[in-house]
């Protein structure tokens, strides 16, 4: 027993293998960035640009409040020394002021313009984006990269053309608004503006339907069901959050738009944005009711946001995750 234990030289433990760096966990990009993101100084830096973002719309909203000698005379800040407010600007605005023509047609007509200028491209975007996304067809390629392309094309390119086909279309066809009645009417606005956002809407809303699971369709397919039972049942119900988000955008766009109104437009369906520089008069002497305008033009637009804002959200992030 003892030459066995002499026997025996006691060595050191092997040394524990080092870990491999290469079996941590490692973080993803979208995980670093809700790190950065979520952190106090980004936070704080969230909140300050989110203050200085608001304070022109605070002003505006002030200013639109104020007598018309407190406009002229200082600036909106003042009002914290010394407060005065006024609904006679509003008033004005509406009647015209000095001018005598005021908004409130033209606040129905930039409600008659926008809505079906909002409907009709994403009726035509939602038909044309499930053709691209789940039926085959001979060029189904080569013309969704057209289509593509078609959003390069800068709008000022395709104004003077349009006209013309407006005021003279070929093949010897009626003007829309008739033979002897001028260029300038609702029809070539709807048009328009259709014209100019279906590219965008079929490109966004192909992307979203590609993201939907081909079992889906295919398990509809199995049952009996055809393309239009697929997209009315089926797609459309999972696409309000894509098409809402477009609308949202389409919407704003239309809304806010000037040049196209100034060039297809008449003075009888002539919107808001087309009307709201003549408040100030032609000598300048009005310009305190531009606030009060400028206010009047942006309420509609915000309450269709916030009404929706959950759908406009989910459709920006609509196919940017998958599994």
């Amino acid at each position: 027993m003892s030459n066995f234990l002499t026997d025996v030289t006691l060595t050191d433990p092997p040394p524990e293998p080092e870990p491999d760096q290469s079996t941590k966990p490692q973080r993803t990009a979208s995980q670093a960035a809700a790190a950065g993101l979520s952190s106090r100084w980004a936070s704080l830096a969230a909140v300050v640009i989110a203050v200085v973002w608001t304070i022109p719309t605070v002003g505006l909203l002030i200013s639109s409040f104020r007598p018309e000698e407190d406009v002229k005379s200082s600036g909106w800040w003042t009002v914290f020394t010394d407060p005065a407010f006024t609904l006679q600007n509003y008033q004005d605005v509406l009647n015209g002021g000095s001018s005598g023509d005021g908004l409130s047609t033209n606040l129905v007509n930039s409600i008659v313009i926008t809505i079906p200028a909002v409907l009709i491209p994403i009726s035509l975007a939602t038909l044309a984006a499930y053709a691209f996304a789940w039926m085959d067809f001979r060029g189904k390629y080569v013309l969704f990269i057209a289509v593509f392309a078609l959003q390069i094309v800068p709008i000022q390119v395709t104004l003077v053309p349009l006209l013309k086909l407006y005021v003279d279309p070929p093949f010897n066809l009626m003007p829309l608004a008739g033979r002897d009645a001028p260029a300038g009417g609702l029809y070539e606005l709807w048009l328009s503006h259709t014209i100019f956002a279906l590219p965008l809407a079929i490109f966004l809303l192909h992307n979203f339907m590609r993201e939907i699971p081909g079992e889906l369709i295919e398990s509809a397919r199995v049952d009996g069901a055809g393309h239009v039972q697929i997209f009315s049942r089926i797609m459309l119900p999972l696409m309000m959050p894509a098409i809402a988000a477009f609308a949202i955008f389409q919407f704003l766009w239309v809304w806010n738009d000037l040049l196209v109104a100034l060039v297809f437009s008449s003075p009888e369906v002539s919107p808001m944005t087309v009307k709201l520089v003549s408040l100030v008069g032609e000598r300048g002497q009005d310009w305190q009711l531009l606030a009060s305008g400028a206010f009047i033009s942006l309420v509609i637009p915000l309450i269709v946001f916030l009404s929706l804002q959950r759908y406009f959200v989910r459709g920006l992030l609509a196919g940017s995750v998958k599994g």
